[in-house]
């Protein structure tokens, strides 16, 4: 309770004020637009408003660019899913609320966020060595309203992208200048949010920015969740776009009460059992988040020099009940998971334009710097209160990496990209109660990257990349040598996991007001090996490999009419041919968004997450689920507008998660092995009134 306190009146103080927020990223340059001496290739927008995505303006047909006029346009139950708006990307929530997403792509069951690699405003997510799971990205503290535009890649391919970012990854940038306003929205069961935000220029160059959200609501579950938030951000931007710079403090802060995970066979026991009711009700949490960040950047006759900065305090109690009376009959199973952490880090690039020989050329160079010092544990509990210490351990964790990429134009239609990356991860860890699980952990690792793209036409490129990636393995298992839960023997994990990549992708606007991609690609990771945060030990697995098909399609037919369409096939094996355990097989969305149609804006989706094998024979598979989302909004006046927002429109019965596993209910006489789920909310509306000032 304390450490959420703490957080919210940060959250409140740093929301004090008014000004601009500086976006910031390492982007790749694509030739086509730095110091190339053929013509460049013909650009155009055609999906006005929402996307970049335009033939010539990224260097894979899986990557792009969303803009905050998309992210407007859609309802948003969850900060998180800011992420669906990438192709393929399918977020859900398995817990309470204040708890990170669980993230789908590409045939990767990426749980809360590994293999996903997020920065928001040049910051990263993901969280190595983390109390609940490895990469753990929670992006909770995220404003959506104040996003600006989201740039994301698939694969392996980026030299700029390092540790998580096998299946992808994605940078949020966040709006620079914004003018004053403030909006509500009331939602059923106790549903109550207010944002406001705003800038104002303080001196010559020099502008203030500040966003606050306060939400609370109890949701359909029969234990409410009482879940309360605050969240803030205050920027100080000056300079210009040639030459500027920006100092960013964020705050937040939520706790709340959650409704986990429930067997399927106590729905089907006739015992009166509802989908919203609840096994454990004092499972949750409460998190917190404290940030400062800054960049710095300068344009040169050639180039770009850019520096940035950041400390993030961070702050996990997490406690779950996912087995109820499997281990511990008599108090039942439930745990906590503890993290606290600071986390300081440093990135600066260089980009210039430059001739080898007689091709034109962009070479980017890169460092990275990150230290997490971290203190987690895992311990038995009763209603809150621990009872049992399973591992406690502070964790010293240094990443580098240093990085080069040379774009060329080879010719007129043809231009490539050849990049190197090496990265370097230490690890101290003091096992506090275990000590021989302690040590130190040192490693590197170089991966090569390549891209070639050839404009076959002025409307249509065709892509080839190939890459390795990399994530990290929790530092807790480099150095374990023995199981803490059972006091088995161990065996030290790897530092890093390789994963090789490739894809083939075409992207054409052939036919005019249509952007259409389609991409073929593969992955092939050396293991599926992770820390279980759950058992404060290791799950080893064999490596495996992925491939799929992506088709995504922009559609404006005439002004003010958006069509988005997203397809995705997945399939993934271990290398011995079994199944890998929600590796969704099939992703689908479809959206329809229309402007200033008889005086209304509108949007309606479509989501479908299609089935998944639970289990690695496939004996057992989770149920598809399908939504459909609605907004409606029309101006009252120039500076009013009122929203309708409809979630899961059509009431459908369906799951956020489903797995397999054993479980044991109170007054069972053995283990049963299940499906478990967590369903999706039912029908739920909600009003926005938001005023411009």
């Amino acid at each position: 309770m304390k450490t959420t306190l703490r957080a919210t009146a940060a959250a409140a103080r740093v929301a004090v004020g008014a000004a601009g927020l500086a976006t910031l990223g390492l982007p790749l340059p694509a030739l086509a637009n730095h110091g190339a001496t053929a013509d460049p290739i013909p650009q155009s927008v055609v999906v006005t408003g929402h996307y970049d995505n335009a033939v010539g303006s990224h260097d894979a047909a899986s990557a792009g660019t969303v803009r905050r006029e998309a992210l407007l346009a859609r309802p948003i139950q969850r900060p998180g899913e800011v992420l669906e708006f990438v192709p393929g990307v399918v977020v859900t929530q398995h817990s309470g609320e204040g708890k990170a997403n669980q993230y789908f792509l590409r045939g990767f069951n990426l749980d809360h966020g590994t293999d996903f690699a997020v920065r928001v405003d040049g910051m990263p997510i993901n969280m190595p060595s983390h109390g609940h799971g490895q990469g753990y990205s929670d992006l909770n503290f995220l404003i959506p309203e104040l996003v600006q535009r989201i740039d994301y890649r698939k694969g392996p391919y980026t030299a700029a992208v390092g540790d998580f970012a096998a299946a992808g990854s994605a940078d949020i940038g966040l709006v620079s200048t914004l003018a004053p306003f403030a909006q509500i929205t009331l939602g059923p069961d106790g549903q109550r949010r207010v944002v406001a935000g705003g800038s104002r220029p303080v001196a010559e160059a020099l502008s203030l920015f500040a966003g606050l959200e306060l939400s609370r609501g109890d949701g359909p579950w029969t234990v409410p969740q009482h879940a309360r938030k605050a969240s803030g951000v205050l920027t100080l931007t000056g300079g210009t776009r040639a030459s500027g710079w920006h100092i960013s403090a964020m705050g937040y802060g939520q706790r709340w009460t959650a409704t986990d995970q429930i067997p399927e066979r106590l729905l089907k026991a006739g015992t009166g059992f509802g989908r919203f009711d609840s096994l454990d009700p004092t499972a949750g949490g409460e998190s917190s988040r404290v940030s400062l960040s800054g960049d710095w950047h300068v344009d040169h006759e050639t180039g770009r020099s850019t520096v940035s900065a950041y400390v993030i305090d961070s702050e996990l109690d997490l406690y779950s009940n996912f087995t109820y009376a499997l281990e511990r009959p008599a108090d039942g199973d439930q745990f906590k998971q503890h993290d606290r952490r600071r986390t300081l880090g440093a990135d600066a690039s260089h980009a210039f334009d430059h001739r080898l020989g007689a091709l034109a050329a962009t070479t980017t160079l890169g460092l990275q710097l990150r230290h997490d010092r971290i203190r987690n544990g895992l311990y038995d509990s009763v209603r809150r209160v621990v009872t049992a210490t399973t591992r406690e351990d502070r964790i010293r964790q240094t990443n580098t990496a240093v990085y080069s990429s040379t774009a060329l134009e080879l010719s007129a239609t043809t231009r490539a990209v050849l990049g190197l990356r090496a990265d370097h991860l230490t690890a101290d860890v003091d096992a506090l109660t275990l000590p021989s699980n302690g040590g130190r952990a040192d490693a590197w690792r170089v991966s090569p990257k390549a891209t070639l793209v050839w404009a076959a036409t002025p409307k249509t490129e065709l892509y080839l990349n190939a890459g390795r990636g990399l994530h990290s393995n929790d530092a807790r298992g480099m150095t374990t040598r023995t199981d803490p839960k059972s006091g088995d023997p161990a065996q030290p994990v790897p530092a890093w996991v390789p994963v090789d990549g490739a894809e083939i992708g075409l992207r054409t606007e052939a036919v005019k007001g249509l952007q259409s991609s389609i991409v073929l690609w593969g992955l092939r990771s050396a293991s599926e090996l992770v820390y279980v945060g759950d058992a404060g030990g290791n799950e080893p697995s064999l490596a495996s490999r992925r491939r799929g098909v992506e088709i995504s399609q922009r559609w404006q037919p005439r002004p003010g009419i958006v069509v988005d369409a997203d397809l995705s096939f997945n399939h993934a094996r271990f290398s011995d041919g079994s199944r890998i355990p929600n590796a969704v097989d099939r992703v689908a969305s479809l959206a329809v968004t229309l402007r200033d149609w008889a005086g209304f804006d509108a949007s309606l989706q479509w989501r479908r997450l299609g089935s998944a094998a639970l289990v690695e024979d496939n004996s057992l598979r989770s149920n598809p689920a399908a939504t459909v989302n609605l907004r409606v909004s029309r101006k009252l006046s120039p500076q009013v507008t009122l929203a309708l927002d409809v979630a899961n429109l059509l009431d459908r019965e369906v799951d956020d998660i489903q797995y397999g596993y054993e479980s044991q209910l109170p007054g069972e006489a053995a283990p049963v092995f299940d499906r478990h789920l967590h369903p999706a909310e039912p029908r739920r509306v909600r009003v926005t009134l938001r005023a411009n000032f």
